[in-house]
């Protein structure tokens, strides 16, 4: 099977290096990529958003699947254009795609589909947003109704900056969606879907804040972790049968089928799981930790969903360790990165035990050297025999990189190696007990 892999960034090179490991692949493509996909795979400078020069590249290359990586291309009904084109493609359609580029059209569909998420209202001028506001009190959340790359979502104290936040999308000729504020740890989960059966791959958990102890602004997240040891044991069947289940068949209801990953951002709170927000592809950097445990071939599961054949796809395997994905951003992000800066150790750093690194924002300079090209640049994932090992190591990775101005987080799964993550009400009496244990 050969494969085309869309996206620059740190999601496609781990799709890109399990597809690599994957028997069944003989061969992989990645579009436009970045330094690290360059140094396993060829290459193409094309226009990821572009469906005309995507479907284009996937005929001359006689591919037998695409995959669709970024939000925005799926925005732009890439997908569409190569499924046209009788190519497969794992990527929802542009109309499936509203799951994540309006969160009023999501908030829609969880609504007809009997989804249990936050209380919302969605604002188009000063006025709805500050009764929004009121209506459901601090701590506020106000987030951009389109796509924001992960950074659109405001959570402050402070009234007037999130009043700021909804005014500026409104300048910028958008809308805002004001939720009531959920409490509880936030857990990300995968859920492979060909428009009528569901797959879920294993539970992470991101880190959204710049700062450490999670201060600071959002970010497209700053690391993640996997397995969840302090969830609870019946977590993944429970999402499948009150949200993925439900999303997946009322998309299906409205002739807009979801074939592709859907993202379900949670809150485990005092009264049950809610859903924060979906997505329409895999998260970065949950992305990372996750498919480093997967075992079962990528590309067969991921072509079953996008030939509608995820009924007959084997059980999947996982490895009992445990990854950490700890990502090294630029300087001055999440504002205006800075970018062209040389990044150093990267070899010294694949060679600890246990550590892989998955480029995301980074390019070739005239020199052939390494450079920034972005606000996250990579991640450096660790896997080990429980929490405390993989991050270790994956921080004795990340301490042989250098970035002038670069930023991580230290503090990545380190509440969880603790034990100080529980679930609130009595759904966490036993995950608080699991976690204790650790």
């Amino acid at each position: 099977m050969k494969v085309l892999v869309i996206g620059p960034g740190g999601r496609e090179h781990a799709i890109v290096r399990s597809l690599l490991a994957d028997p069944g692949v003989t061969e992989v493509h990645a579009a436009p990529g970045n330094a690290g996909i360059a140094q396993v795979v060829p290459t193409h400078a094309i226009d990821a958003n572009s469906p005309e020069a995507v479907t284009a590249l996937a005929q001359e290359l006689g591919v037998d699947l695409v995959v669709v990586g970024p939000e925005a291309p799926l925005a732009a009904g890439v997908s569409d254009a190569v499924r046209e084109a009788g190519i497969p493609v794992f990527g929802p359609s542009r109309a499936a795609a509203q799951l994540e580029a309006s969160k009023a059209f999501a908030k829609q569909v969880m609504a007809e589909a009997g989804v249990p998420t936050a209380m919302a209202r969605v604002a188009t001028t000063a006025e709805e947003a500050a009764d929004a506001l009121d209506a459901f009190g601090a701590p506020y959340v106000v987030k951009d109704d389109g796509l924001a790359a992960g950074k659109g979502v405001v959570v402050t104290e402070d009234r007037e900056a999130a009043i700021a936040h909804a005014q500026a999308c409104f300048d910028a000729g958008g809308s805002v969606v004001i939720e009531e504020y959920l409490n509880g740890p936030e857990v990300s989960l995968f859920v492979i879907s060909d428009g009528k059966t569901v797959v879920p791959l294993e539970p992470a958990q991101d880190f959204k804040r710049i700062g450490e102890d999670d201060q600071g602004p959002n970010t497209g997240g700053m690391g993640a972790y996997s397995p969840l040891e302090w969830a609870p044991e019946t977590l993944v069947e429970e999402v499948i049968e009150r949200v993925a289940q439900p999303t997946v068949d009322e998309m299906a209801q409205r002739g807009t089928p979801f074939v592709g990953v859907l993202y379900c951002g949670l809150a485990l709170t005092s009264r049950g799981t809610r859903v924060i927000e979906f997505n329409a592809r895999f998260g970065d950097p949950e992305t990372q930790a996750v498919l480093a445990r997967l075992r079962t071939p990528l590309g067969a599961l991921l072509l079953a969903a996008a030939t509608g054949r995820l009924d007959r796809a084997e059980e999947l395997r996982w490895s009992p360790e445990t990854a950490v994905a700890v990502v090294l951003a630029s300087k001055d992000y999440p504002d205006t990165p800075r970018t062209g800066d040389r990044i150093r150790g990267l070899k010294k750093a694949a060679a600890v035990e246990g550590v892989h690194v998955l480029h995301a924002g980074t390019r070739l300079a005239e020199d052939g050297k390494v450079v920034s090209a972005g606000g996250r640049v990579l991640a450096v994932v660790g896997l080990g025999d429980g929490l405390a090992q993989a991050r270790q190591r994956a921080y004795a990775g990340m301490d042989l990189i250098t970035l002038d101005g670069g930023q991580f987080r230290r503090d990545i799964g380190a509440r969880a190696e603790r034990g100080e993550v529980t679930v609130p009400g009595p759904a966490g009496r036993h995950a608080a007990r699991t976690a204790g244990a650790q």
